[in-house]
């Protein structure tokens, strides 16, 4: 303001010809009094600036020191990405506030110049708020606490630094923005306790209040919303919306239930997108369920394959996780070698993974499959090559008319919700432009072992595959009469701690007439991989 003032006052004396009245010289007298105030005033407010900009500078620093001790597997960790992410997008914006206020825009330039440059991309709004809602799946997903996960605490164990205030404000303001009042309410609360002990308060408890009451209100607590918005009215006088949202809770009680104790929070979980079989998929993904039905468990085995030719010389070692349907675990199909070479070729060619639109059999970005994936084509090397003739080799299917080897990289939460990878008789658009038909099993090569979560689940058979590096999940999308079989619905879980790398393979149905062609009655299915005998008989 006093620099306002100043360069007014200078702009005035320099209009009006000061070398013709000594009574202006004088007037200068008191200007030059003024200029010597704004100065030390100027001082006081860069000192302190400058300050605040040293502090950011060793927290940076710091942070950066800390990091590169743990090394790559410092962004594994989803609170530590979360972190990562805000303090390069609200920290880095309060950066920006402070030296702007210094006319600073060189400087600004030069860094905004520098940072559009670097092949390192840094990360915008929407990545911020994509972590947060990361962090309320996994939540969800894995029953995380509320109040430990904010603590850097996942499963009793301490793996990340603490969230501040503003920190766990910032989550529940991304879940208020997908209107998820469940989580809002949980997070916001957290915030406000945390903000108790903090000295100074990271985020205005104003802020907190009017957040937290609407997601009362949201959840059916109004009398709750109302004593919230009180306490805002109180605490914070000009505030624009208190007044009026006091007003707005009272005419919605009409005098009702206005006394007495507040009555008990009742924080109600939204819903799943209507998908009725959450329940069953969370407890999958945790490991709640037994992997083998107990009526299979004494009949699933291992055993060396040896059925062609070449794995006479090299037999593969089959795990047979269940029958009806057959899912089987290959064995060390993949090298690390192979392995590094598929994640080089892959990850510049990493894009956001895609689902096909049922009806117009577009490929689009969904909210529920989270992760980049590329296509690698059999003849960009000698490896790809090499683990398309083994998926034959292990599956006895024709892979002429296979689709590519698909790589894909599960990030931050990274899912995929349930689904199916064949075609159902209403999708009469999916794969049409391939002209293969319809996918008839599906191979999941784990390329990497998260430390938590990450696993594939098959909801409807109660069955849980948790990622086991160099080894390769498959199983028939179809029957042998050709129909889709619906028991195969899945899904990949959220990666809890660690990073997910799959590739994976589907097997079209054109091409397979001779290596499975149709049973002699409907319900015929296989025994284990190629086999075309009964299925054993049920305890």
């Amino acid at each position: 303001m006093r620099l306002i003032f100043l360069s007014s006052l200078l702009l005035s004396l320099v209009a009006a010809d000061l070398f013709t009245a000594i009574a202006d010289l004088e007037h200068m007298l008191g200007a030059e009094k003024g200029v010597a105030n704004v100065i030390d005033d100027y001082i006081v407010a860069e000192q302190k600036r400058l300050n605040d900009l040293r502090k950011y500078a060793e927290e940076y620093t710091s942070r950066n020191l800390h990091a590169e001790n743990v090394g790559p597997e410092f962004v594994t960790n989803p609170i530590n990405a979360y972190l990562l992410i805000k303090r390069l997008t609200t920290e880095w914006k309060k950066v920006e506030n402070i030296m702007l206020n210094n006319r600073a825009e060189g400087f600004i330039k030069n860094i905004t110049e520098t940072r559009s440059k670097s092949l390192v991309k840094f990360p915008g709004e929407d990545d911020l708020s994509g972590a947060a809602v990361a962090l309320l799946r996994l939540q969800d997903t894995y029953k995380l606490d509320t109040a430990d996960l904010s603590n850097g605490i996942i499963g009793g164990e301490k793996v990340s630094n603490k969230l501040n205030g503003h920190d766990t404000f910032e989550v529940g303001r991304a879940a208020y923005n997908q209107k998820d009042y469940y989580h809002c309410l949980m997070w916001m609360q957290v915030a406000l306790n945390k903000i108790e002990n903090e000295n100074p308060k990271s985020v205005e408890e104003s802020e907190i209040l009017e957040y937290l009451a609407y997601s009362l209100y949201q959840q059916g607590n109004v009398r709750r919303a109302l004593a919230l918005t009180k306490r805002l009215a109180k605490i914070s006088p000009n505030h624009p919306r208190a007044k009026g949202n006091v007003k707005w809770y009272e005419d919605m009680l009409q005098g009702k239930d206005m006394q007495g104790d507040l009555p008990p929070i009742v924080n109600k979980r939204v819903e799943w997108d209507g998908i009725v079989e959450r329940d069953a998929y969370e407890a999958l993904c945790r490991g709640e369920i037994p992997p083998v039905e107990p009526k299979w468990a004494h009949k699933v085995h291992c055993y060396l394959k040896r059925d062609r030719p070449f794995l006479k010389l090299a037999p593969i070692k089959v795990e047979i996780l269940r029958y009806d349907p057959l899912a089987v675990l290959f064995k060390e199909v993949i090298s690390d070698s192979e392995i590094a070479v598929i994640k080089e070729l892959a990850s510049p060619m990493l894009k956001r993974a895609t689902v096909q639109n049922s009806k117009t059999g577009e490929l689009e970005h969904a909210t529920y499959r989270i992760s980049k994936s590329a296509w690698l084509k059999g003849d960009l090397s000698p490896v790809i090559d090499r683990v398309n003739r083994r998926i034959e080799e292990f599956t006895n299917l024709n892979q002429k008319t296979s689709e590519e080897l698909q790589v894909a990289n599960y990030g931050l939460g990274g899912h995929y919700d349930p689904h199916f990878d064949f075609a159902r008789k209403e999708e009469k658009n999916a794969f049409k432009t391939l002209n293969t038909g319809n996918r008839i099993a599906t191979v999941l090569f784990y390329m990497s072992q998260p430390e938590r979560g990450g696993a594939t689940v098959f909801n409807q058979l109660g069955t849980a595959v948790f990622p086991s590096k160099n080894d390769a999940l498959f199983w028939y999308n179809l029957k042998r009469s050709g129909d889709g079989d619906l028991r195969t619905r899945h899904a990949a879980c959220p990666v809890l701690l660690g990073v997910k790398w799959v590739s994976n393979k589907w097997i079209h149905e054109r091409g397979q007439e001779f290596t499975r062609p149709c049973g002699l009655h409907e319900d015929v299915q296989e025994n284990f991989i190629g086999d075309l005998a009964p299925l054993p008989n049920d305890p």
